[in-house]
C-alpha cells in the first residue's frame, strides 16, 4: 500500500456539504478530487446529514465509514432552534455507518446505537483495532448526565462486528476542561490520543498511555506548541497518518476563516513520542476546503478505481 484516501465533508450552508466526500493522494501531501468533488454517499436517515468521519480497514479487509449524525443545514434553524446547547443535549444520538469491500460499492446506511439516554450526544467517532483483545474500540465525544451534561469527555465501546457493542466506558475526561474529536494511534508499544480542547485550554492536545483504554497522561510540549500558534483555538478534528517517507502527518482542521475556505493544515513529526510536530503548509495541497475526516492507506488498485469513479448525479 502506498496511496491514500481522505474521507471528509464540506462546511457549506446547504445540505450537500454535510455528506460523504473523498480525496485521494499518491504521497499523502498532494491531493486530488474524486467524483469531480461531488458527494460519494448521501445520508437519508436521522438528521439526513453526516459530519466528523472516520474510515477504518478491518482485519478481514472490509472498510467501514462511521460518522456523526448531524445536519446543521437542515437542523440548526429548525430542529435545534439555532442553539448548540440543544445539539449537545438532544442531538446526534446515533452514529452512522457504511461498509464496502472495494471503496466504490457501499452498503446501505446503518444507524449504530452505541450509547443510552445518559449521553446527551454522540459525536466524532474513531475506530482503533486492539490487537491484544482482537476487537475494535469505537470512541467518541459526548456530554453526559453524570456531570449534568456539562464539559464533554471521550467515551468508548468495544465491538467485533460493528453490530453488538459493549456498554460505554470513559476513555478520557479532563477535570475542568471539555474535550472532543479523539483520534488514537499506536507506536512502539504506546498509545497516543489526540483531542481538541474546547476550553481551558481551547486547543488540540496529545495524551499517551501504555494501554489503549488508559490511563492517559498529557504530552505537555505538544500543547505548548499548538497553543503558541496564531488563532490556536480554531484548530480541531485531529487526524494523523504515516506518509510514504516514514514521517507522521498530523492534520488539524482550521476553521478560523469563512465557511467555504475552511480545511485542514498539516503538521509533520518523525515520531509520535514527544509530540514534536511542526506546521508544514509548503509541502501540502488540496483542491478545496474540506472538513473533519480521516486518512486511510489504500492500494494502487484502489487508488486507480477511485480516480476513475463517477457517480450518476441523478442517483442518490
Amino acid at each position: 500500500m502506498s496511496k491514500y484516501l481522505f474521507v471528509h465533508f464540506k462546511e457549506k450552508r446547504t445540505p450537500d456539504g454535510e455528506q460523504v466526500y473523498f480525496g485521494i493522494s499518491k504521497d499523502g501531501f498532494n491531493w486530488e478530487l474524486v467524483n469531480d468533488g461531488q458527494p460519494i454517499l448521501w445520508s437519508y436517515r436521522g438528521d439526513k446529514g453526516v459530519r466528523d468521519f472516520t474510515v477504518h480497514r478491518k482485519k478481514d479487509g472490509e472498510i467501514v465509514i462511521l460518522a456523526t449524525d448531524l445536519s446543521l443545514a437542515y437542523g440548526m434553524p429548525g430542529k435545534y432552534h439555532d442553539n448548540w446547547g440543544n445539539i449537545v443535549r438532544f442531538g446526534s444520538k446515533d452514529l452512522v455507518m457504511w461498509s464496502s469491500r472495494d471503496l466504490v460499492n457501499w452498503s446501505e446506511q446503518r444507524m449504530l446505537h452505541v450509547a443510552d439516554d445518559d449521553f446527551g450526544c454522540v459525536w466524532a467517532p474513531d475506530v482503533f483495532y486492539d490487537k491484544k483483545a482482537d476487537d475494535y474500540i469505537v470512541h467518541w465525544s459526548s456530554t453526559h448526565r453524570s456531570n449534568d451534561f456539562g464539559p464533554m469527555g471521550i467515551y468508548y465501546a468495544r465491538t467485533r462486528d460493528f453490530k453488538c457493542f459493549s456498554l460505554p466506558e470513559v476513555l478520557l475526561r479532563v477535570e475542568g476542561s471539555s474535550i472532543i474529536d479523539s483520534a488514537m494511534y499506536e507506536e512502539d508499544g504506546k498509545y497516543y490520543l489526540f483531542v481538541k480542547g474546547t476550553d481551558n485550554p481551547a486547543h488540540a492536545r496529545l495524551f499517551e498511555s501504555t494501554s489503549p483504554t488508559g490511563p492517559f497522561s498529557e504530552i505537555k510540549a505538544f500543547g505548548e506548541y499548538i497553543g503558541s500558534l496564531e488563532s490556536c483555538n480554531t484548530y480541531e478534528a485531529p487526524t494523523a497518518f504515516k506518509t510514504a517517507n516514514g514521517k507522521w502527518c498530523l492534520m488539524l482542521d482550521f476553521y478560523g476563516v469563512r465557511a467555504e475556505e475552511q480545511g485542514y493544515v498539516p503538521f509533520l513529526a518523525d515520531k509520535l513520542e514527544g509530540g514534536d510536530f511542526k506546521r508544514s503548509d509548503d509541502v501540502f495541497s488540496f483542491p478545496y476546503g474540506y472538513k473533519h475526516g480521516t486518512v486511510l492507506e489504500i492500494t494502487d488498485d484502489e487508488y486507480e478505481r477511485l480516480r476513475s469513479f463517477k457517480r450518476d448525479p441523478n442517483v442518490r
